[in-house]
């Protein structure tokens, strides 16, 4: 079954960490031959939430925000790379996915966390949980935490020790069994 999943990370600090765990995670997935999509906010360069997606008349959203609405139309699912940022998710990640809701709809996610400290951004994964499933994406149950972010991978995004490879394997299995799943049965109609 052919998939695109939405990768979509959250920090825009200068000197940001976590990019290498997302870029692992978009090389990782793309070996499956998936189709990924890797939505880093320094590149879009959203608004501070004044407007949702679905609020603005046909063809008057800004540039970036169309563009990442067609993206998540076509996404089969979303693996959400954060953060931690005092026990919470960063805040350019909230701000990206509150603009956009029925694109997420039916559609798994699944939740990467990192962070410089030994719990890998657990606390932050725990609460966007709930945020996830508000939207309509729900979580797998799974989560990937990876903690002492700035050792983990080498400059080519590759992790410094065979045991990530190992449950990171587990962890997409299942995000890809639920992203197929999900879209056979989106291909039958939904609930609204």
């Amino acid at each position: 079954m052919d998939l695109t999943i939405s990768i979509l990370y959250g920090s825009v600090r200068s000197e940001r960490q976590g990019i290498k765990a997302a870029k692992y995670l978009e090389k990782r997935v793309g070996e499956r031959g998936i189709k990924t999509h890797l939505i880093d906010p320094l590149e879009y360069q959203l608004p501070f939430l004044d407007k949702m997606y679905k609020e603005y008349a046909s063809g008057e959203a800004p540039a970036p925000m169309e563009e990442l609405a067609e993206i998540f139309r076509a996404s089969d699912g979303f693996l959400i790379v954060t953060g931690e940022y005092n026990h919470s998710i960063p805040p350019a990640l909230k701000n990206l996915l509150d603009h956009f809701q029925r694109e997420y709809l039916f559609k798994p996610s699944a939740i990467a966390s990192y962070s410089a400290g030994i719990y890998g951004g657990v606390r932050a994964a725990v609460h966007l949980r709930v945020i996830l499933g508000e939207l309509g994406m729900p979580p797998i149950s799974s989560m990937r935490p990876l903690p002492k972010i700035e050792d983990k991978f080498d400059e080519n995004f590759e992790p410094k020790k065979s045991q990530i490879d190992r449950s990171t394997t587990r962890f997409l299995d299942e995000l890809i069994w639920y992203a197929e799943a999900l879209k056979a049965k989106r291909e039958k109609g939904v609930p609204f």
